[in-house]
């Protein structure tokens, strides 16, 4: 019983185009993804666009940390720990600027041309077209 590069997974589609839509797509978001900037913004709390205003969502982490060295199994120390990390987090990702470079028509059209052709050869071999010959 050999391995059947046609009908791989069950489907018509094939590892050669599968394999092909995977190196366009991976291509695809690499090109599209060299073309973004990311910058950190200000933090803001409640509307206060403030440097200092980071302090504060330090509060329930280091109130957390201080309980949990009082005792390792206190439930509220590792709930403000858990909700520190997360809001620290948001804080972090809510305040990032994103910018997308400015590139030709030409090399944005070769990235999405890509990044969704890839993606629709990827879906052709995977996704039966047919019956698949037994």
């Amino acid at each position: 019983m050999g391995l059947d590069y046609r009908n791989v997974g069950g489907t018509r589609g094939g590892l050669i185009v599968f394999l092909l839509g995977l190196a366009m797509t991976l291509a695809g978001a690499y090109l599209l993804l060299t073309q973004v900037t990311v910058h950190g913004g200000f933090w803001t709390y409640f509307g206060w666009e403030a440097g200092q205003s980071f302090g504060l969502t330090l509060l329930p982490l280091l109130i957390g940390v201080g309980l949990l060295f009082a005792n390792g199994r206190s439930r509220a120390g590792w709930l403000l720990v858990g909700a520190g990390a997360v809001v620290i987090l948001v804080g972090i990702i809510a305040n990032l600027q994103i910018y997308f470079r400015p590139t030709s028509l030409y090399n944005t059209l070769a990235m999405f041309v890509l990044f969704f052709g890839g993606l629709g050869l990827m879906a052709r071999s995977v996704f039966a077209m047919g019956e698949a010959k037994s």
